[in-house]
């Protein structure tokens, strides 16, 4: 038995996973309630109240399993990309966290030009970033460590600039961060193809080579529990931690039973469409990120998913409070979504395109609703428009990443998002034609957390032999 451990932007989500029936065995979950208030479109955690949170998770799953401590074999961390925190020699915070929500760098410089025009044009032109498998973006740690570096606020060494994952992993441990390329790769500062910090880009970027972690394996083991925090959890002291993962290659490896062929929607706060790939590919538009085993995920991320649907929730909500003083009405989104299964399939001509906070090209971009008539201007309209513009972006992301990739199947979806609404099911599985497959575990990525520790303890040869064993999908939703 397993421990998965999601460090999570809404929530931290723990998971005991059964690797010899394929079974949870329990879940558990408290809410993210480490953020801070930084300022206007700044986003940062007090990482000291996120450990404490990561202590309360742990022993809330222990209690909710109902096991023996020698039971479990081992934790396998993930959590969120892109952002930054910093640690000391002693596991403890030594700066920020600051997360990938964050927009600071999109702030003017004296000359006018934003933090990341200027990090961008240092570090080359876009040109410079087609081995980092993606061009940089508001909330990366490479541009984020820019803007401290331009603002006297970098802290120096020993303090070690890493991920959010890896910092809880240490927490942990007691043990230095160890980064896997997964969660490297989120930085825009690491070459995905020969696995390493691009020393050369951060000497264009005026970047410190002692603040980056060394570069490991995810699953490797990290460290021993400490005792201290075995005694609070309920766990042995000196169970295996392994090197942490990116969230979305763990969501991945947490959904797909047949992960070189499947095809992986994921919609939890944002959204991505994956497909696994044996070599490195360069394509405008879209992310190539590592995946364990010496993969790639190809990737369409859009900044839009389960935060869009919330944008035009909280919207009709302020409608009903400054119109009609409507108290707040907790089950708006149930009924916001039979609304939009009220609604033909088109809108009525309505289209949305859901970037309320731009794209990874274009950060400026802003979201729009067209076609509008008197016909279509209505909630229910309005909300299928949204659900079907999210359908539209991950199939451009398909359609684009398609001459690499070419056929695939089956069609997966996860993450919350996917669940909580049938709906939005339907409308993708409509627009792929293709049925779409929905895991049987949910909290896939702590779930992938937990195989890739059973993998790295040697339960496994690999994660495709892991998959096939404990893998499987419990409903296939047509469109």
């Amino acid at each position: 038995m397993y421990i998965g451990l999601d460090i999570g932007t809404t929530s931290l989500s723990a998971v005991v996973l059964d690797t010899e029936s394929g079974d949870l065995l329990a879940h558990h979950a408290v809410p993210n309630r480490a953020g801070i208030a930084a300022g206007p479109g700044r986003a940062e955690l007090d990482l000291r109240r996120l450990q404490t949170l990561t202590v309360d998770a742990l022993k809330g799953i222990v209690d909710a399993a109902g096991v023996q401590p020698e039971q479990i074999r081992g934790i396998g961390v993930t959590g969120q990309q892109h952002g930054v925190t910093f640690i000391d020699a002693a596991a403890a915070p030594a700066g920020p966290t600051i997360t990938w929500q964050d927009l600071r760098v999109q702030s003017p410089m004296s000359d006018g030009q934003s933090y990341l025009a200027h990090f961008v044009e240092r570090a080359g032109g876009r040109e410079a970033f087609q081995r980092m498998g993606c061009l940089p973006a508001a909330g990366f740690l490479g541009v984020t460590l820019f803007w401290l570096r331009q603002e006297d606020q970098l802290p120096a060494p020993p303090a070690v600039a890493c991920f959010v994952p890896d910092a809880i992993a240490s927490f942990l441990t007691g043990a230095l961060p160890v980064v896997d390329p997964t969660l490297a790769a989120s930085s825009g500062i690491f070459d995905i193809v020969s696995n390493q910090w691009d020393r050369d880009l951060l000497d264009r970027l005026d970047l410190p080579h002692a603040i980056f972690p060394a570069v490991g394996q995810a699953g490797d083991r990290l460290g021993g529990m400490r005792g201290e925090i075995a005694a609070q959890v309920g766990l042995s002291a000196g169970i295996p931690v392994g090197v942490a993962l990116g969230d979305n290659q763990a969501s991945f490896i947490g959904s797909v039973q047949d992960p070189a062929s499947s095809l992986l929607i994921n919609v939890g706060t944002g959204g991505q469409i994956s497909a696994r790939t044996d070599t490195f590919h360069f394509i405008p538009g879209l992310e190539n990120r590592p995946f364990p085993g010496g993969h790639y995920l190809l990737i369409g991320g859009g900044l839009f998913g389960g935060r869009s649907y919330a944008y035009l929730l909280e919207f009709f909500r302020k409608v009903g409070a400054d119109l009609f003083h409507a108290a707040d009405d907790d089950d708006l989104y149930d009924r916001m979504t039979a609304l939009a299964a009220s609604i033909r399939a088109g809108s009525d001509g309505l289209r949305c395109s859901p970037l309320f906070t731009g794209s990874r090209v274009d950060p400026f971009e802003r979201a729009s609703f067209t076609g509008l008539s008197p016909q279509n201007f209505t909630p229910g309209h309005f909300t299928r428009g949204l659900l079907e513009g999210m359908a539209e972006g991950f199939h451009h992301f398909f359609t684009q990443m398609s001459p690499v990739i070419g056929e695939r199947t089956p069609l997966v979806g996860a993450g919350n998002g996917m669940r909580r609404n049938r709906l939005l099911a339907e409308i993708l599985a409509t627009r792929f034609a293709m049925p779409l497959h929905v895991p049987a575990l949910s909290e896939e990525a702590a779930v992938g957390a937990a195989i890739i520790a059973a993998v790295g303890a040697g339960d496994f040869p690999d994660l495709d032999a892991a998959a096939k064993e404990i893998l499987h999908y419990h409903e296939v939703i047509q469109g």
